[in-house]
């Protein structure tokens, strides 16, 4: 029998030396193993002892907790430096350069920090019960700060209105500083002071982006909003203008000249920028050479030039839904460098030879002179591959057939199948949408995809494989990381609840593999937008690096953006560094090539919110039109706020509030992706089916807000839903907004791996 006395005995000492340890610690934060290690306990049993005792001091006030597990000794007030972060619901902190803790920082000891500046704090030592919090005693460093909002200009002054997450008081501008600015004007503001004695920031407006409400300064606003630019300087403008194709007799002779072989482009009905062309004969041999032709940009834009400056800062073209806004001058993306038909271009190009079970024997890169010979758009060469008829009918079809045995090999070997469909709107002459329809991949897409992703691979393939005794070359790689493996662990536990087995473990190849055939299994059933939806989320982001970890997605070692110049700023440097080692030149600066690789992947993260934003703004406007209407749709979201709901008919997407689940009281379920009902035991979970009630419609927030319709809550009249405050009574309208955004659906853009 165990000896009480001398139990509590081991435990008092335990607690002793964790005592004098954390007196005097040797690291700023620690957690139980450090503790343990530096007592010089070992055993198992002290160690969950050393850990317990550590949260329970921490419960108490003697240790702060700045992440789960890890802890540091309060003192009666800590000097810190960190960025302040801002919010609009009065939630304020500041993150600790030293830990990265997030201190709470109410707004009287704020000294008027906004968003991102940088800031010196006390930390005030912990109270039990209570969270720390800290005081700005400094603004170290102001970060430059410009809000979109709607003007009310007054007597004597002017004030922005701004639905900022980031603010949430309105901005006063003094009347000389309004730029021409009127009531009712969407504008983008700057911020250039906040005296201490003042509720409100002052500011000056930077631009007048037309009437709130109009569709050009709406659109344009989305782009302000992302920080990306909405008008093209006119210096770049004139530098581009002066460029001449310059397809001369010596230029065409240090080329391959493909002039005389069948070539045409396939792409979206709308597009002006063919980056990429296709090439296909039969060899003597009786092998086919294909050729993936990609517009020469590098050939007119030089290194450090005006025009390159701005394609570097601007990393890649936006597309949004009634636009879009090209990385490169049109003279260039829509003339000299567009593959149009008819018209000699320079083109760097990857040839094949490939037999008939579409096999790779053999493969060359370098610069060429093309002329293509037809534009198809996607419906046109669909057409020829279901039909038999059209032109080029043998070679389109080749392609197909081709293309058809690439993609089984690649799925074969592990490559993840995620077929997602676009939203497209139909647009009046105001930029008012009329109605919503679907763009779904077929085999056009499918053939430009896979020609595309073997020319990347194969550029990859070519400077990353190491030969012997020779060290790679610095070069731009599209990595995609392992999946996230508890979002995995949770997909494989509820996969299996539905009857499908998903892999948690294993090869890449073999979890993409099962990932893929569940994909297959679930189409056209209840529980498919469910599962390939949380599929989707299992998944990591891909990225621009220099650092090659190989594509998981697509399940390939090598894997670089070579195919798009035009409206990508790493095509561009991969086709300069093509260039360079094709040449024979030495490897480049790789941490100036990480810098701009780094850039690139915020640039196009920023282009993807700004894509998304602006279709979520039009589906807004698309459903103010609809207010009242009852329609199904399916769980897309669940938040503790509320679920989100897209519509089957058009993909909108909107938010049923937790506040309007009157029935019962909601616990949000974040493992199960649920909100479960404490009394009734219901439960709504992301992909079950739904009948939804169109509320109301928010412009300004992009917001759309659902009400449940079932047999126990009958659709409502319009009154009762209470609608949305029309955009121009905003001004005029003092009531709390409520709700929180919503995400936007798939950007619009080329079909064939535009994010791969």
């Amino acid at each position: 029998m165990a000896h009480p006395k001398k139990t509590n005995s081991d435990k008092l000492a335990l607690q002793a030396a964790v005592d004098r340890y954390i007196a005097n610690p040797t690291v700023p934060t620690f957690n139980y193993k450090q503790v343990s290690a530096a007592i010089g306990v070992e055993n198992p049993t002290h160690h969950r002892a050393v850990a317990l005792y550590l949260a329970e001091l921490a419960f108490d006030g003697d240790l702060i907790e700045v992440a789960p597990g890890k802890y540091k000794v309060p003192t009666h007030s800590i000097m810190a430096t960190g960025t302040f972060v801002r919010l609009r619901n009065g939630k304020n902190s500041v993150v600790t350069d030293d830990d990265g803790q997030s201190i709470f920082v109410a707004e009287r000891n704020s000294m008027h920090a906004l968003n991102g500046d940088r800031v010196s704090v006390t930390i005030a030592a912990r109270v039990k019960g209570r969270e720390p919090e800290a005081v700005v005693n400094e603004i170290l460093e102001k970060r430059e700060q410009t809000f979109i909002g709607t003007l009310r200009v007054d007597k004597h002054f002017a004030t922005l209105a701004t639905d900022s997450k980031y603010l949430a008081t309105d901005i006063l501008i003094p009347k000389p500083r309004l730029k021409g600015g009127q009531t009712g004007d969407k504008a983008v503001v700057r911020i250039i002071d906040w005296p201490e004695d003042s509720n409100n920031p002052r500011g000056e407006v930077v631009d007048i982006l037309g009437k709130t409400g109009e569709n050009d300064a709406e659109i344009h606003a989305i782009l302000a909003e992302f920080g990306l630019p909405y008008k093209y300087p006119q210096a770049v403008e004139k530098a581009a203008d002066k460029i001449d194709a310059g397809i001369t007799p010596e230029e065409v002779s240090l080329r391959e000249d493909m002039r005389g072989v069948t070539t045409f482009t396939i792409d979206p009905k709308d597009a002006k920028d063919f980056d990429d062309a296709l090439s296909i004969r039969r060899l003597p041999n009786g092998n086919y050479e294909i050729g993936v032709h990609i517009a020469d940009v590098t050939h007119y834009v030089h290194p450090d030039t005006i025009i390159d400056r701005e394609a570097q800062d601007r990393a890649t073209s936006v597309y949004l839904v009634d636009r879009v806004v090209p990385m490169l001058p049109e003279h260039l993306s829509n003339g000299i460098c567009s593959l149009r038909p008819n018209e000699e271009k320079l083109t760097f190009s990857v040839i094949f030879e490939m037999d008939d079970r579409a096999k790779i024997l053999a493969s060359r890169i370098g610069r060429t002179v093309i002329c293509s010979d037809r534009r198809f758009t996607y419906e046109e060469a669909q057409d020829v591959i279901e039909t038999g008829k059209g032109d080029y009918v043998k070679e389109i079809q080749t392609l197909d057939r081709l293309a058809k045995i690439l993609r089984k090999e690649r799925y074969d070997n592990g490559s993840v199948e995620f077929d997602r469909m676009e939203v497209r709107f139909d647009i009046d002459e105001k930029g008012h949408p009329t109605g919503v329809y679907f763009k779904e991949s077929k085999d056009a897409n499918k053939l430009i995809e896979e020609f595309m992703l073997l020319a990347n691979r194969t550029v990859a393939t070519f400077i990353g494989q190491q030969r012997a005794k020779k060290k790679s070359k610095a070069f731009v790689y599209r990595v995609h990381d392992m999946p996230d493996p508890g979002k995995l662990a949770d997909l494989s536990t509820l996969s299996r609840a539905f009857g499908y087995k998903v892999k948690a473990t294993g090869s890449s190849k073999e979890v993409n593999r099962s990932i893929n055939k569940m994909l297959a299994d679930v189409k056209g059933k209840g529980e498919e937008n469910f599962l390939s939806t949380l599929a989707i989320r299992s998944m990591a982001k891909a990225i621009y690096t220099t650092t090659n970890i190989g594509h998981y997605g697509l399940g390939f070692d090598y894997y670089t953006h070579f195919t798009s110049p035009i409206r990508r700023y790493p095509d561009m440097m991969v086709h300069r560094l093509l260039e360079r080692y094709l040449r024979g030149g030495r490897s480049v600066n790789l941490e100036k090539l990480e810098e701009l690789c780094k850039h690139s992947s915020d640039m196009e993260q920023l282009a993807a919110n700004a894509e998304r934003a602006s279709i979520k703004y039009k589906q807004v406007e698309y459903m103010n039109d609809h207010l009242g209407e009852v329609y199904s749709g399916v769980i897309s979201g669940v938040t503790e706020w509320g679920l989100y709901v897209e519509l089957d008919d058009n993909k909108c997407e909107g938010l049923v509030p937790v506040r309007d689940l009157a029935d019962d009281y909601y616990d949000f379920d974040e493992k199960n992706y649920s909100l479960v009902g404490r009394r009734h035991n219901n439960r709504y979970r992301l992909g079950d089916k739904v009948q939804v009630q169109v509320a109301r419609a928010n412009l300004d927030r992009k917001q759309l807000d659902f009400v449940l319709v079932d047999e126990k809550n009958p659709p409502r009249s319009l009154a009762n839903l209470g609608s949305a405050t029309p955009t121009s009574q905003l001004l005029k309208s003092k009531k709390k907004r409520q709700g929180s955004g919503s995400r936007g659906n798939k950007s619009r853009g080329k079909s064939h791996g535009r994010r791969k």
